[in-house]
């Protein structure tokens, strides 16, 4: 609902004439809309929250299974499985908390009070208390506590960076008569509105009385809190852990029906049948994947902390490793944020050291508003007395010209009606005064009437100071106007420079803007905010590495290009807001994938693409460090962001960067693929080689006179199974699998399950015809012989599975290869044990052991042959 509306409904007329409201006027519409505060539903309770978590499938299967395992008198692998789960619900439920302390700290960041007029009386109110209508008056140094639109404007300049990710203040002008009523629509990116104020905003200079259009959550930076506090779209990992355990719940449903069925068709003991089929569910579910994964995220964690990345979401190490497509805003990410001088020219576009010596006085002396650029002209040796004007710290920063024989005379400050600041200065041993004038090109020239002038080309500073001062006519205001245009065209800053010698006989004691007139241009400074030293080269190991690179900015679209192009980036074409907000999300799905560079966007904008990118099956990251970026942040699969970003930025994001720059991202990417690959080798060990054993078993039951394994046996053998894995997360990957993206695939999965496990009951069915027709194998017998060898095949498999190469060429970790051989040996000496009368076991011959290792053996080649013909698909 718009201000207008809101304020109808409660019987007040928005009139830019109005004197503001009355106290009661203002006490009604607030107890009608609300407070002026950055408030978000009321979450649910924790209780309620928690429940959630419990109906999720493969908890749900997990938790059964852990009911039955109590039931069944296996108190171990019950309790084992309770603890899993309720440390993976710990982990989602701290996940959702996130989103509710980053819109938290988002409300802090607002002006605690405003100046508003009530009844006709200027007074400082909560700014909780204003309501749409009210009369707000703004000066330097204020948050803006409300959307407002600007009645009168003096000289007023806003730092909305945060909001609209623009890096210089901008200028804001009133729009309205003393008459007009209210418009309070608000165009889709605030970079757009000369005439409006933002709430979160802050006022660099001069002074202004503004309306307020809109309060709390109708305000635009309330609808930035208000979608940090909803959840954040489903990311890779969470769709492909969805996938797979809904796979898992029909595969389970389906082998417990059907073994449940087939035993009682065969008329044996209900109970025990029942045991046997949920033993089969058990052993089929992979109730070790929330440990493993949680493992190999901790290790890829610690890893990264050494290298000063913070993890504050163990799941987007995973994410990490499946991005494919990385968004940046460009500001603090691609460059340092910092403005550096780039140039200094005179009016031919060649190398002045002149032109530089009169702007680095102009800065010096300059005692106007904060701007970037004075900063970069600033920052030397003089670093800290101007200190809050980042272009004058600029200049300053480049070289330290001798500038003590100069003393300041006056000076005309900066406005931005003018749009240029001038110092007078006079020089020891010399009787006249020199003007030295620095602005925006256009507002320069329009004050000059001749340029300086000595050739073509380069020239020395000797040249410079016997320099001669030509007209200023129209060819050569032309002519210089595509030079400070062409610079411009690459994304530079541009600052024109000019003077006037004032004679001993037009001296004044003071000056005014007015006597800005007859200047002589020397030239121009250029300025940019350069990319970080190893953006280019990490961006091509990113691109090597199949993650392709967007970049969403609210910045212009010529400074976006240049530093896109000076990092190596293929620019092409440079879509802008104004674009996407004509442009429907259909439209928009293939502008995203086509193209690189977005210019001028809002943080819907931001957010529009990021889903449009997803919706293409893309798994995207962003990269960002200001309250524009925060929605971002939480739309994207991993929100990466930097130290020094604002407060929200930080909360909304998932790794956090202790030093700005991208190698370190580029580390957290091979640490994700690391540990995607980990966990990639649990499940499709787990469920290839699982779900093999189990056909087996499923199998055996339709034709054996009894089970063929006990449920207890069957859980022991699963919980020697699992512990082998374990040690899964501190296993090598290899550099190949490393060297591109891989998504969760559940087709890949499917057709190990279908492929491997077959051939895991071929020789099941081979151990069943040994163990029958040539050892006359008894009940006890069969259980204990094909209880080894079972958990030999499906647990050695690893040392196949674990790697897309030659198994003989891949070293595993050395704990992964002690677990794996020690578990085996414990199958094997089981029955030798005293724990074998306990369990249902019988020593065995050796004569068997002989057949278990050739068929063990020859079962690993077998697969490996299928793993390749597998594998080649995926890495092709």
């Amino acid at each position: 609902m718009t201000a207008d509306a809101v304020a109808k409904e409660a019987g007040v007329t928005l009139f830019t004439k109005s004197p503001g409201l009355s106290s009661q006027a203002a006490a009604e519409l607030l107890a009608q809309i609300g407070p002026n505060e950055i408030s978000t539903s009321k979450p649910k309770p924790l209780i309620f929250q928690l429940l959630a978590y419990f109906v999720q499938p493969l908890i749900a299967i997990l938790l059964i299974a852990a009911v039955i395992s109590g039931v069944s008198g296996d108190w171990l692998n019950a309790a084992i499985i309770i603890v899993i789960v309720l440390g993976s619900i710990g982990l989602d439920f701290y996940q959702t908390r996130r989103s509710q302390v980053a819109a938290e700290s988002l409300r802090s960041q607002v002006a605690p009070t405003a100046t508003a007029k009530r009844d006709g009386v200027w007074s400082e109110l909560p700014r909780s208390a204003l309501v749409p209508g009210d009369l707000i008056r703004l000066t330097a140094g204020m948050l803006v506590p409300a959307d407002a639109q600007l009645l009168t404007a003096a000289d007023l300049h806003v730092q909305q960076s945060a909001l609209t990710g623009e890096s210089m203040p901008v200028e804001k002008t009133a729009s309205l008569s003393s008459s007009a009523a209210l418009d309070n629509s608000t165009p889709e990116n605030p970079a757009d509105a000369s005439n409006l104020v933002f709430m979160g905003s802050s006022v660099v200079s001069g002074r202004a009385e503004a309306l307020v259009s809109a309060t709390g959550a109708r305000t635009t930076f309330g609808g930035i809190v208000t979608s940090l506090a909803r959840r954040a779209p489903e990311t890779e990992f969470e769709r492909g852990m969805k996938s797979f355990s809904l796979f898992i719940v029909q595969i389970v449903l389906f082998l417990t029906l059907f073994v449940f069925a087939v035993n009682t068709l065969h008329k044996r003991d209900p109970l025990q049948s029942l045991l046997f089929a949920v033993a089969l569910a058990v052993g089929l579910t992979p109730e070790f994947l929330p440990m493993i994964t949680t493992i190999t995220l901790s290790n890829g964690a610690s890893r990264m902390a050494k290298k000063k990345v913070i993890v504050k979401n163990l799941s987007s190490i995973q994410n990490f490793g499946q991005m494919d497509t990385l968004c940046s805003d460009k500001t603090g990410t691609l460059t340092g944020g910092v403005m550096t001088l780039a140039g200094r020219l005179n009016p031919a576009g060649a190398p002045s050291e002149r032109v530089f010596m009169l702007a680095y006085l102009n800065s010096l002396f300059e005692t106007g508003i904060t701007n970037p650029l004075n900063t970069a002209i600033l920052d030397t040796t003089v670093s800290g007395i101007k200190g809050a004007d980042p272009l004058d710290q600029a200049i300053l920063n480049a070289d330290h010209p001798d500038v003590q024989l100069y003393r300041k005379q006056d000076e005309m400050p900066f406005d931005f009606e003018r749009r240029r600041a001038s110092v007078v200065v006079t020089k020891a041993g010399e009787s006249g005064h020199l003007m030295l004038t620095k602005g925006a090109p256009e507002s320069v020239l329009a004050v000059c009437t001749t340029y300086e002038h000595s050739g073509e080309g380069e020239h020395s500073s000797e040249d410079e100071q016997n320099a001669g001062a030509l007209p200023l006519d129209a060819a050569a205001q032309a002519r210089i106007s595509v030079v400070y245009q062409g610079f411009s065209a690459q994304g530079l800053r541009v600052i024109a420079v000019a003077r006037r010698d004032i004679l001993e006989a037009d001296q004044q004691p003071a000056y005014q803007a007015s006597d800005e007139h007859d200047l002589t241009l020397v030239g121009f400074v250029t300025f940019l905010d350069p990319p970080l030293p190893d953006a280019r080269e990490v961006l091509d190991e990113l691109r090597a590495k199949g993650v392709a690179v967007k970049i969403l900015t609210g910045d212009n679209e010529l400074v976006a290009r240049h530093v896109c192009e000076a990092v190596g980036l293929d620019v092409g074409r440079v879509v802008l807001g104004s674009e996407l907000a004509a442009m429907t999300d259909t439209a928009l799905l293939q502008v995203a994938e086509a193209n690189t560079v977005f210019a001028r966007v809002a943080p819907a904008q931001k957010n529009r693409i990021i889903l449009a990118l997803k919706a293409r099956k893309h798994v995207v990251g962003y990269m960002g460090d200001g309250i524009n970026d925060a929605p971002s942040l939480h739309t994207a699969d991993v929100g990466v962001s930097v130290a020094g970003a604002t407060d929200i930025a930080r909360d909304a994001a998932d790794i956090i960067l202790l030093e700005p720059g991208l190698r370190v991202l580029l580390s957290g990417i091979l640490e994700g693929r690391r540990a995607y690959g980990n966990v990639m080798k649990y499940l499709l060990m787990g469920t290839s080689s699982n779900f093999g054993n189990m056909f087996s078993m499923a199998g055996a039951s339709v034709f054996l006179p009894f089970l063929p394994m006990l449920p207890t046996q069957i859980l022991v053998n699963n919980f020697l199974y699992d512990l082998a894995q374990i040690t899964i997360p501190s296993d090598n990957v290899d550099d190949a699998f490393i060297q591109k993206p891989h998504h969760w695939d559940i087709g890949l999965i499917r057709r190990f399950m279908f492929w491997i496990g077959p051939i895991s009951s071929v020789y099941d069915f081979l151990t069943f015809y040994v163990l029958l027709r040539i050892f006359h194998a008894r009940e006890a017998e069969f259980h204990t012989g094909w209880f080894i060898e079972s958990l030999a095949t499906q647990t050695l498999v690893i040392f196949v599975i674990r790697t897309f190469g030659n198994p003989l060429k891949s070293r595993p970790s050395r704990p992964l290869a002690l677990a794996a051989t020690l578990v085996v040996l414990v199958g094997a000496l089981l029955p030798f044990t005293p724990l074998s009368g306990l369990l249902g076991f019988v020593p065995l011959p050796p004569l068997y052991f002989v057949f278990l290792i050739g068929a063990t053996l020859t079962y690993l080649g077998l697969v490996e042959l299928v793993k390749r013909r597998l594998f080649g698909q995926v890495m092709g």
